[in-house]
């Protein structure tokens, strides 16, 4: 008797498997359909929120939507995608890329030291803050507007 249900438990488990498997392209599909809409409904949210807000205030938002409504990694695509997308239609804020570090592929410790305490400071928890961090590195780094605020700050500082 006990032979008879193992081995119905074995062939249910191989038909699950196997209907899985022949539907793993439609899965797949799928999952990646709700992502790309999901991505365009926070580009979106970003894009709207920058036009009437600067850019330090796009990374307090994202890092604060982060923090309060939710973890894990597609949380975290969700607000790079918010952050990114504000930071294209926000107004310049002076000292947005103040004591930012300069982004470079391979992170050095001085990057994760920065990082890791900002995150701490706001008491912020999860890498994603981390990751949102080193989007505005990014940000400070390859925008010729930030460049210049940047110089203007070092000059009117006497540097």
């Amino acid at each position: 008797m006990m032979k008879k249900i193992l081995l119905t438990l074995l062939a249910i488990a191989v038909l699950g498997v196997g209907y899985l498997w022949l539907k793993k392209d439609s899965i797949v599909e799928e999952f990646n359909r709700e992502r790309a809409e999901d991505a365009l409904v926070y580009r979106e949210a970003g894009l709207e929120y920058g036009r009437t807000h600067d850019q330090q205030e796009c990374l307090d938002e994202a890092l604060q939507e982060f923090d309060t409504q939710c973890t894990g990694f597609s949380c975290t695509v969700r607000y790079g995608k918010f952050l990114n997308a504000c930071l294209e239609t926000a107004s310049d804020s002076a000292t947005f890329c103040d004591n930012v570090p300069a982004y470079q592929e391979e992170k050095t410790e001085e990057e994760k030291v920065w990082a890791r305490e900002t995150c701490w400071d706001q008491d912020i928890r999860g890498e994603g803050c981390r990751v949102l961090l080193r989007q505005q590195q990014y940000f400070c780094s390859n925008n010729p507007a930030q460049a210049g605020l940047l110089t203007e700050n070092a000059e009117a500082a006497g540097q």
